[in-house]
């Protein structure tokens, strides 16, 4: 070997190695914003699934020299896939001293570390078991929200120290015990999860209000799930999609029909028919595709009514498209929209619509 190629290859590696951390966290956004979509694009995350692992075997491989690149990406873009990547080989490497550093990480990032219970989600429910059964006692009320967002993240049942978490001290402690109550099908904790309807923070009643839904008390919580549809919010889709599962049906139908009366509501109203399955409107969605303000809920809609539809194809981020008043409405937004025109054409061939 020549003493140049000597000098060059640990240049080399570290590179590869940076490149494999820089992957694993480019990757999962691009993951998660898919999974985010409304509906979720399901099948082109799975698609991403495997190339995130292939990086993280790169990861698995280097070894301790992983950690100058994790070290450094997530100083200098502290964002939830640099921390993603970093918690991730923290647990990975069973390294108590740098999952110690990913938490105070986590801690910083507001309004939730979704890199770090992004980790904890990747893991399999037995490797971050010893971790969770501490955290979720720990007088430390953010360990403590680690610990129940684990439980959620694998659907696992904390028995007899959910009780305490719904009433925890801490809003997200309490908001994500009460959520786990819905997940887990709690029947005997639904009285916690009615009284919290009534609790001082917004989050805890949400979550309240959705676990009961998945109680089978419904009618306990239509008034807060309602409030929550009509009410711009994070959770305003989550919301909807409770009350329509909640029904009863014609009380539902009519109540979204009022929201079709108003242009603070209508896209919602636009976007519970593909909540309800009901294919047989489709005409009707086309024509909504036609108007800027609610166009988005009618091609989410109609993808989700229509799975086996190719979207890509029958849709464009380009306003020039679909005409002067889509470009003047969504101006510089990056946004992708349906075209009407395709959708219809797609419909009359695979006869979901007739003329």
């Amino acid at each position: 070997m020549s003493p140049v190629d000597s000098f060059h290859r640990p240049r080399i590696a570290s590179l590869v190695v940076r490149q494999h951390a820089e992957l694993v966290a480019f990757l999962w956004v691009q993951r998660e914003s898919l999974l985010a979509q409304e509906p979720p694009a399901a099948v082109a995350a799975k698609d991403i699934d495997d190339r995130i692992e292939a990086n993280m075997d790169g990861l698995r491989i280097a070894g301790q020299a992983a950690w100058p690149s994790l070290h450094q990406q997530l100083q200098d873009y502290p964002d939830s896939g640099e921390l993603f990547a970093f918690a991730w080989t923290a647990i990975e490497f069973n390294d108590p001293v740098r999952l110690s550093e990913a938490v105070g990480h986590a801690r910083e990032m507001t309004p939730s570390p979704d890199g770090f219970i992004g980790a904890l989600r990747w893991h399999a429910a037995d490797r971050i078991g010893r971790h969770v059964r501490d955290w979720i006692t720990d007088a430390d009320a953010f360990k403590r929200f680690l610990g129940v967002s684990a439980c959620l993240a694998h659907s696992v049942d904390p028995k007899n120290l959910l009780p305490r978490l719904a009433r925890d001290p801490d809003p997200r402690v309490r908001a994500a015990g009460l959520r786990l109550v819905g997940v887990l099908k709690r029947t005997d904790l639904a009285g916690e999860a009615n009284a919290a309807l009534n609790d001082s923070d917004e989050g805890t009643r949400f979550w309240s209000a959705w676990s009961l839904v998945e109680l089978g008390h419904a009618r306990l919580a239509q008034n807060a799930l309602r409030a929550a549809v009509e009410t711009p919010g994070k959770d305003r889709l989550i919301a909807l999609r409770a009350a329509i599962k909640g029904g009863p049906e014609t009380e539902v139908r009519a109540w979204l029909g009022g929201l079709m009366q108003s242009p603070q509501t209508a896209s919602i109203a636009v976007r519970s028919i593909g909540m309800l399955g009901d294919r047989g409107r489709l005409g009707w969605l086309v024509e909504r595709m036609r108007e800027p303000p609610v166009s988005i809920a009618a091609g989410a809609s109609f993808a989700e009514l229509f799975p086996e539809a190719p979207w890509d194809e029958l849709s464009t981020a380009d306003m020039a498209e679909v005409g002067p008043d889509f470009i003047d409405y969504f101006s510089d937004s990056i946004v992708r929209v349906p075209l009407a025109d395709k959708v219809a054409d797609w419909g009359r061939a695979a006869g979901a619509l007739r003329d």
